[in-house]
């Protein structure tokens, strides 16, 4: 959404910061916030002018027409704003049909002044550009300024200027005023503008011989913008409807779909309300609310929400789970539903979000019983089937009654069943073909068919008369093209999206199309190169080119652009594209652009005769011709509605998913879709219903019209002016969303842009009532769109206006191995395994253990290793004694083998990665690899019974080495304190030490003989390691051998020590030490053994 309303408080702030004006405006930043926590004493030292002025005091909470409803308390000392406040702060109060809590107040300088000096103020948004409201008399009885005001109508990026301010606006204003308000004007138009607002209302706005006072203020920004105005918003707050609390779950949800690609909305209506819904989809969102407020449920409707735009199954997940938890805080005596509705998606994996909601389901299942709520499901698009199994799956296992139903229901059947209006089948309906029933080519031909239907039969007939409607050369000012696309359009791609195009690749060749509607992709982030894609059963390339310049010159065929391109970036691409007389079409598919650059887009485009088809669409599809992106969603749809064909229904909507429901609600009942778009659902779509009901009206093939309009916005009006005018002729069945709005006691946004409605005219009941006295056929209800469209259709086939043409099969297209592995078709042995680590979700997790576990557990750096090595969460214990391990390897000294080598690189000028390995390469028997050696003999020989002595005198007779004993420096005499300090640990810790007692043994002989014939640290390292698996509970006797067996040991040194190595190459590189060259009387030069002789 993008228009939201701010506090009086925040507007205020941004315009005593912001407003550039040569006008003396006067009390800035004098204001006080007041809530139940206010300590007067801390306010009066935070504002010493409290004590000093007469106070006006007043509500900041949303509340329209405060001074009517006696809200506003004037010419108070402090003491009487606290008097004023007793009965008001906390209390409850109505207005309109919202009752809310008073609990923020705003307290203000009481500026004296006559009536004559206050004067009515407002700029406010529209598609063509900014109005500028003036009334010479403002104040609480301002009357409808609509009808009094002056109005100034500034153009998209036209300017504002003093002299026709006081031209136009100023007419009533004193000679000796005007020159100050229209300074004024001009200040507030341009930070209205710098500031993205949408709405800026000041009313009275106070011009006195001492200065300007904006004394009451409303205004609205355009949060998308918040990329741009961040600097100058900072943290803005935006407060809820008078009558409707903030919730702490809104919030979070709300923080869930700001780190989200997706769409995740919550409005919590009646939190003790029994009808409860999680509804795919901006537009099903509101079918759902209007179908259930519809049926008598309004004031048990407890929220208002969607999730959209393919989110994760964890994020699905934390969103369903936020809504159960809600569900399950207070019983219903008549227990609750949960309606988990949708239209059939475009590019959402239906799969992978029911499964979220399946983990939520699961984990909430004893709360649900308990509850006894009711869940009905409905929803459609890729890969459903196996999201309704799982959710019928997880009904039967938990016993939580879950009625499943998919495209063969009609979208809103199950509120009907849910609220006792429609009876629930016994047996689920008859499941839909899968996928795979669809894609696989069961005839065994590779060759594709001769397209039987290109073209409805009525479109044939007609163009026996006369020639098709033509595409009108786009570059000419105001020349629009009344055919978007034929079989032969070809566009480019702005954006890797391989997916998208991949898809309108399959639906090209599905629709026998001589060659792929793709030309090229843009993408300008890596250089110019080749993506493969298939064509049928072919392999294809599609050149991907850095800049638009020579995508352009290279492919002049090309004059479609579809943009893919971020909400920050879109603006510009789609400039850039504009400069191009080849394109007259463009689809703009990012949601979020700020309606201020909307405006430009839109003007640019009408200024050049170009089609823009969103922003915040999936896009637009001509069957049998070509589609745009995601539309339509994955070829199983497609096929079920027969897209691959034309039909004799155009349509036109707002929603990306509904547009989804209109192909399947025709083509179930007419003969199909000849064309479909969804405009968008901004406030000001690039095109609007009118440009496209009025290309419907002028194309031969099209014999009816569907429009699925919207609350918010008046173009739905026109609409019934060219009906009544008789410029639309053809039967236009129509029915407007959001009906449920005008029940509702606050105000609600819903989840697009431009769903709102800001008059009576914009409701969606009003509209819907003008369109049927227009001689639209309306519908009482969405539920019933099917129906009204399919008599209309089957009375224009009585009347021999549409001839359905034979049905016949179109060619198969081969299914894509990962769609077929997602679907279970096919099976495939990995390239690898691991079970160590998983990155693939929400949350990366070792051995089963979350990340955010192991920081709660606190099991350090050595738990850590205890599960990615052992896959096993090891005792505390256990963790230290790695951690000490990992301490006292960590280095040695520079002199010994893989410092000096490490060092040796770092100074011959190498990176730490080829310097670190350079050290790690000497590791081995010699040198800090005797852990596993020694762990390996002294466990045998304990094992096998042997005698330490018989240990000694064994290993001597066989020439060995008994790996782990001895040490250059250190003796039983100069004890190395790094065996000491381990030793005594794992005797005070460990359960039990048998094979280092054993070492310790053996050590007592080897010293006798030599004194430096120490357990060294690799050893004691070694034999304790055997102790820890042996004995901590976590392993069985096998598999603490197999550890030893496959170097795990090892390793501890090898991580250890690399902390030593990379010291010693940033200690090199910070001393800036040069080229190592060894010292010549450091070396011994000896002629070969022969020539000395």
């Amino acid at each position: 959404m993008s228009a939201k309303a701010i506090s009086e408080q925040t507007g205020k702030e941004f315009l005593y910061k912001y407003i550039c004006t040569s006008a003396d405006v006067q009390n800035k930043f004098r204001f006080a916030n007041v809530t139940p926590q206010t300590d007067f004493e801390r306010l009066v030292k935070e504002h010493p002018w409290l004590l000093t002025e007469k106070l006006v005091v007043k509500p900041d909470q949303l509340i329209k027409r405060r001074g009517k409803l006696g809200l506003i308390g004037v010419n108070l000392d402090l003491k009487g704003v606290e008097e004023w406040l007793k009965p008001r702060l906390m209390k409850e109060t109505t207005v309109g049909k919202a009752k809310g809590i008073l609990k923020n107040f705003l307290i203000e300088p009481f500026v004296p002044h006559k009536q004559a000096e206050e004067f009515y103020v407002c700029i406010y948004a529209t598609r063509e550009g900014d109005y500028v409201l003036f009334h010479h008399e403002g104040g609480v009885d301002v009357g409808d300024v609509d009808a009094k005001a002056q109005k100034l109508l500034i153009k998209v990026e036209e300017k504002i200027s003093k002299d026709l301010v006081k031209k136009e606006l100023l007419v009533n204003v004193p000679s000796d005023k005007k020159e100050v308000i229209a300074c004024f004007i001009v200040g507030l138009f341009n930070l209205y503008e710098d500031l993205f607002f949408t709405y800026l209302e000041i009313n009275p706005l106070v011009v006195t011989n001492e200065g300007v006072f904006v004394l009451d203020m409303a205004a609205k920004i355009d949060a998308t913008a918040d990329y741009i105005c961040k600097a100058k918003w900072g943290d803005v707050e935006f407060p809820p409807p008078f009558g409707r609390e903030a919730y702490p779950e809104e919030a979070y949800i709300a923080d869930l779909d700001a780190k989200s690609g997706a769409s995740l909305k919550l409005t919590l209506l009646n939190p003790r309300g029994r009808i409860w819904t999680m509804v795919a989809g901006g537009g099903a969102s509101v079918v759902y609310s209007d179908t259930i407020c519809d049926l008598g449920g309004v004031d048990e409707l407890a929220n208002y929400g969607e999730y959209s735009g393919a989110p994760s199954e964890q994020q699905t997940y934390d969103y369903a789970k936020t809504i159960l938890s809600l569900m399950t805080r207070e019983k219903h005596h008549d227990g609750k539903v949960l309606i988990i509705g949708g239209s059939i998606a475009n590019f959402t994996n239906v799969a992978a979000t029911f499964k979220g909601i399946v983990r939520a389901i699961k984990d909430y299942q004893q709360p649900l019983k308990e509850h006894e709520i009711t869940i009905f499901v409905r929803r459609g698009g890729p890969n459903y089937q196996e999201g309704l199994r799982v959710m019928r799956e997880v009904g039967k296992t938990t016993g939580i009654p879950i009625y499943v139903f998919g495209t063969e229901t009609h979208m809103t059947a199950i509120v009907g069943m849910a609220l006792g209006h429609r009876p629930i089948p016994s047996e689920p309906p008859a499941a839909a073909a899968h996928t795979a029933n669809f894609l696989l080519n069961s005839s065994g031909s590779t060759s594709t068919p001769v397209s039987s239907r290109t073209a409805s039969f009525s479109e044939r007939k007609a163009q026996v008369k006369g020639l098709p409607a033509q595409k009108a050369k786009s570059g000419a000012p105001g020349a629009r093209a009344t055919t978007l696309f034929t079989k032969s359009t070809r566009t480019l791609v702005w954006g890797m999206q391989t997916r998208a195009v991949q898809g309108m690749l399959d639906f090209d060749y599905v629709c026998s199309r001589d060659g792929p509607s793709v030309a090229a992709m843009v993408y300008p982030f890596t250089g110019d190169h080749k993506q493969k894609f298939y064509w049928g059963h072919k392999e294809i390339l599609i050149p991907v080119y850095k800049n638009m310049g020579d995508a352009m010159k290279k492919h002049p065929d090309v004059d479609v652009l579809i943009s893919f391109a971020s909400l920050r970036s879109a603006f510009d691409s789609t400039m850039e594209t504009m400069q191009y007389p080849q394109i007259h079409t463009i689809a703009i598919i990012a949601e979020g652009i700020p309606e201020a650059h909307t405006r430009k887009l839109i003007k640019a485009a009408d200024e050049k005769g170009i089609t823009i088809i969103g922003p915040a669409t999936v896009g637009g599809i001509k069957p049998g011709c070509f589609k745009i992106g995601n539309t339509g969603g994955m070829l199983d749809n497609i096929l079920a509605s027969k897209l691959y064909r034309p039909g004799s229904v155009a349509y036109v909507s707002r929603s990306g998913g509904m547009s989804n429901e209109l192909n399947n609600i025709i083509s179930r009942t007419t003969d199909g879709v000849f064309e479909g778009v969804a405009i968008g659902g901004d406030r000001y779509p690039g095109s609007v219903f009118t440009d496209h009901v009025l290309r419907y009206q002028d194309t031969t093939g099209v014999k009816m019209i569907v429009v699925l309009g919207e609350i918010g916005g008046t173009e739905e009006y026109m609409i019934c002016k060219g009906i009544k005018e008789g410029r639309i002729t053809k039967p236009v069945v129509c029915w407007c969303i959001g009906t449920c709005a005008t029940m509702f006691s606050s105000e609600v946004q819903f989840g697009h842009a431009g769903a709102c409605a800001n008059q009576a005219s914009e409701t969606a009941v009003a509209k819907n009532k003008a369109l049927k006295e227009a001689g639209a056929f309306v519908p009482k209800s969405f539920d019933q769109l099917g129906e009204i469209i399919k008599s209309v259709y089957d009375n224009l086939v009585a009347k021999g206006v549409i001839v359905p043409a034979e049905e016949l099969p179109p060619p198969t297209v081969p299914m894509d191995y990962s769609w077929a592995r997602e679907l279970g078709l096919i099976r495939k042995p990995a390239s690898f395994m691991t079970s160590i680590c998983d990155e693939r979700g929400q949350e990366l997790i070792y051995a089963g253990m979350p990340i955010t576990e192991v920081f709660k557990s606190e099991i350090g750096l050595g738990g850590t290793l205890g599960l990615l090595w052992f896959q096993r969460r090891l005792p505390r214990y256990a963790c230290q004694f790695i951690e000490m391990c990992l301490m006292v390897t960590a280095d040695h000294g520079p002199a010994v083998s893989g410092a000096h080598n490490t060092i040796v690189c770092a100074r011959a000028g190498k990176d730490l990665i080829s310097s670190l390995t350079s050290g790690l390469l000497t590791i081995g028997d010699r040198f800090g690899g005797a852990l596993d050696a020694a762990a390996k003999q002294f466990s045998k020989a304990f094992d096998s019974g042997v005698l330490p002595m018989e240990f000694v005198n064994k290993m001597k007779k066989d020439g060995k080495l008994i790996m782990g004993i001895g040490h250059r420096v250190k003796s039983i005499n100069n004890p190395d304190m790094r065996v000491q300090i381990l030793k005594d640990f794992v005797k005070q810790n460990f359960p039990s030490t048998h094979v280092l007692d054993y070492a310790l043994d053996v050590e007592k002989i080897t010293t006798s003989k030599k004194p430096n014939l120490i357990l060294n640290v690799d050893g004691l390292i070694g034999v304790a390691f055997v102790d820890l698996l042996r004995t901590c509970g976590g392993f069985t006797r096998d598999e603490a051998d197999e550890f030893v067996d496959i170097g795990a040991l090892n390793g501890i040194f090898v991580l250890g020590r690399s902390m030593g190595f990379i010291g010693h190459y940033l200690d090199q590189k910070r001393l800036k030490q040069g080229l190592y060259r060894h010292p010549w009387d450091d070396i011994s030069y000896v002629l070969p053994e022969h020539m000395s002789m």
